[in-house]
């Protein structure tokens, strides 16, 4: 999926029409490209535009959209690393699957830059009512400019809210959506640094199954919630 134009300037270049013969069918799908990105890019805009939550406007961000969602979610996977319940939670999913360890362990696949895998086990938790999990799919598809996608988690945000959800919720916050494309969240104070050298070398070690189509997935291994206090503390 091709990233959401940065500006109206860079839409149009991309709707250049070269030489050559076109069917009506043709302009027709060029006019309807044209006019989706546009769309994409004025909920760009307005994003961007939105004032800073109370919860966020103590700490400087980011001026552009991506960095802005890069940020928070990078924000959001140390603090549920940190959580006291994490190691615990950890090895009943490698004994289970129990979706409320999908959650710290996606945020740790994360950390270490394992973009794919944290997003099939945010998916995984998601799906087992996790809005958290769905926050960080939302603010993932926000990074990576891709503004349908960062819709429809911000559509199960909101169904999620409405069936009032009350499981595994590592990092304190609010996310909350007016049942459109914009979600309104406030997140705590940054949680302690991660050793990305540490975090690097945990995930280096974790057995990674193909799936299918899905390429490798990464799983866990007893041993990591043996060592999950060495990684938040070294």
């Amino acid at each position: 999926m091709s990233r959401t134009p940065r500006s109206i300037e860079e839409a149009l270049r991309r709707a250049r029409v070269f030489r050559g013969e076109y069917t009506d069918a043709d302009l027709e799908s060029a006019r309807h490209g044209l006019a989706r990105q546009l769309h994409e890019l004025r909920w760009v805009r307005f994003f961007s535009a939105l004032p800073t939550s109370a919860g966020r406007a103590a700490h400087p961000m980011p001026a552009a959209l991506h960095e802005q969602a890069a940020h928070d979610l990078r924000l959001l996977c140390r603090g549920a690393v940190h959580h006291d319940g994490a190691a615990r939670r950890i090895t009943a999913f490698d004994v289970s699957r129990d979706p409320d360890g999908a959650l710290p362990f996606a945020c740790l696949l994360h950390l270490a830059d394992q973009e794919e895998g944290a997003q099939f086990w945010w998916q995984y938790a998601a799906g087992a009512g996790s809005v958290t999990a769905a926050l960080c799919l939302y603010l993932l598809h926000l990074r990576q400019g891709d503004m349908r996608d960062a819709q429809h988690w911000a559509d199960q945000i909101h169904r999620l809210n409405g069936i009032d959800w009350n499981g595994y919720t590592p990092v304190p916050h609010h996310a909350a959506t007016d049942g459109g494309r914009t979600v309104h969240y406030t997140l705590p104070a940054p949680p302690p640094a991660l050793s990305e050298r540490a975090v690097r070398a945990v995930v280096h070690d974790l057995d990674a199954l193909h799936d299918g189509g899905l390429g490798p997935v990464p799983q866990p291994i007893p041993a990591l919630a043996d060592h999950w206090a060495d990684l938040v503390t070294t």
